[in-house]
């Protein structure tokens, strides 16, 4: 079985089902070349899913790999593939002729997922809340600030079902107000971002609860958005999980090659702290 916390993490993607096994297992697949005589540091990636990745590679997990591919002295190469259904399938499982597989590397996976190994993490972030200023709401600075407002029950809250936003709206009785959206529309051009682009800043709703990355990412380009961590602030609030740890993900007979990438992580954590900044991805410790 999957567990709650892998379903909610994979949730954050919002492109990707991760969650769903595959009919191939892992474990019975051979080791695979991703060693230091490598030719090229080979990444799996969605081609349009920004603040993540595109095939411009302007996305913080495209630094990432050159950080990673400059550090081994490859050039970086790319399987691209929608974070849909069949994305393992097609990419990290997915077989050359000759031997061997197209990529070897996941840059984003959840910490706890099971269908990958995974390295140690290298960030944690938390979903939040947005909004746009100047619209009434300017008095939210954490949830329960949404909870006091007199006019509460006539906002229009977004979210995406199964994510811990969906848990919360839930359990303090805002379903009437809930405009959910959905996690897969089946075209290829679509982003999670476009929410934000095409509802939240016309107004449509108005607020939205989202995965860190994306919020932070879309805040730093629209300035007249406001973002309120959704990190648990008393115990009330603890049986709602809201921050989850990220690693990278490989398959899971590559042992040489999940020890190689936990030494970059360790030698560049910094490196990559100043590239999630720049992106504006909200980094939080986790929660005791």
């Amino acid at each position: 079985m999957v567990s709650r916390d892998m379903i909610r993490i994979m949730f954050i993607r919002l492109s990707l089902p991760f969650v769903l096994a595959s009919a191939i297992c892992l474990f019975s697949l051979p080791a695979s070349a991703a060693s230091p005589e490598a030719k090229a540091f080979r990444v799996c990636a969605d081609p349009n899913n920004l603040p993540f990745s595109d095939n411009k590679r302007e996305g913080f997990e495209n630094k990432i790999a050159e950080l990673f591919a400059k550090e081994l002295g490859l050039p970086v190469e790319y399987t691209w593939y929608p974070q849909r259904f069949g994305f393992l399938r097609n990419t990290l499982r997915a077989r050359v002729e000759g031997g061997g597989f197209k990529c070897d590397i996941i840059i984003g996976v959840p910490s706890n997922y099971g269908q990958t190994a995974t390295t140690m993490p290298y960030y944690r972030s938390t979903w939040m809340m947005m909004y746009v200023k100047g619209k009434g709401l300017d008095s939210v600075k954490s949830p329960q600030d949404l909870l006091k407002l007199p006019n509460l029950r006539s906002i229009k809250i977004g979210l995406f079902g199964g994510s811990p936003a969906a848990n919360w709206v839930l359990k303090y009785n805002l379903m009437e107000q809930m405009v959910p959206y959905q996690l897969q529309t089946g075209a290829i051009e679509d982003y999670t971002g476009k929410v934000i682009v095409e509802d939240l800043l016309p107004g449509k709703i108005d607020v939205l609860f989202i995965w860190g990355p994306i919020a932070g990412y879309f805040a730093k380009q629209h300035p007249e958005i406001a973002l309120v961590s959704m990190q648990s602030e008393n115990e009330k609030d603890k049986d709602v999980v809201f921050d989850f740890a990220i690693s990278m993900g490989m398959r899971q007979p590559d042992k040489e090659w999940k020890e190689q990438i936990n030494k970059l992580i360790e030698q560049n954590q910094d490196k990559i702290n100043a590239i999630l900044t720049e992106y504006g991805v909200p980094l939080v410790q986790e929660q005791k």
